[in-house]
């Protein structure tokens, strides 16, 4: 199993971004897929998730923000951050985890089962 992110960079504030993530060795619909992100000195966290039907899950910091969409044909993940602000700049790592976790709090990240290598997103 593979995940691989793009599209990061760095952007001003009030800018856009569109994350991806290819992934191989599986299907999206064996696992509910997200983003989560990493700040300097700070925990990983989750951003926003979706699982096998569609449905979505945000963290309250990037509501009305961000938005989580899949290519289930393609095998690919997207993340596009709208709005963004100094406090989104870390490094964002797409993630692939059980469906119990979908729809409500982000799993730790000890219980992630697959990590892509991460995209470094740079809000100024």
């Amino acid at each position: 199993v593979q995940l691989v992110e793009s599209g990061g960079g760095s952007v001003q504030a009030g800018g856009s971004l569109r994350l991806s993530c290819a992934a191989s060795g599986y299907t999206y619909s064996s696992y509910c897929m997200g983003w989560f992100r990493q700040a300097p000195g700070k925990e990983r966290e989750g951003v926003a998730a979706i699982d096998s039907d569609g449905s979505t899950s945000y963290a309250d910091s990037v509501k009305g923000r961000f938005t989580i969409s899949k290519d289930s044909a393609k095998n690919i993940l997207y993340l596009q951050m709208n709005s963004l602000k100094s406090e989104d700049t870390g490094m964002y790592y797409c993630a692939a985890f059980r469906h119990v976790w979908c729809g409500g709090p982000f799993p730790p990240a000890s219980l992630v089962d697959y990590w892509g290598q991460g995209t470094q997103v740079t809000v100024s």
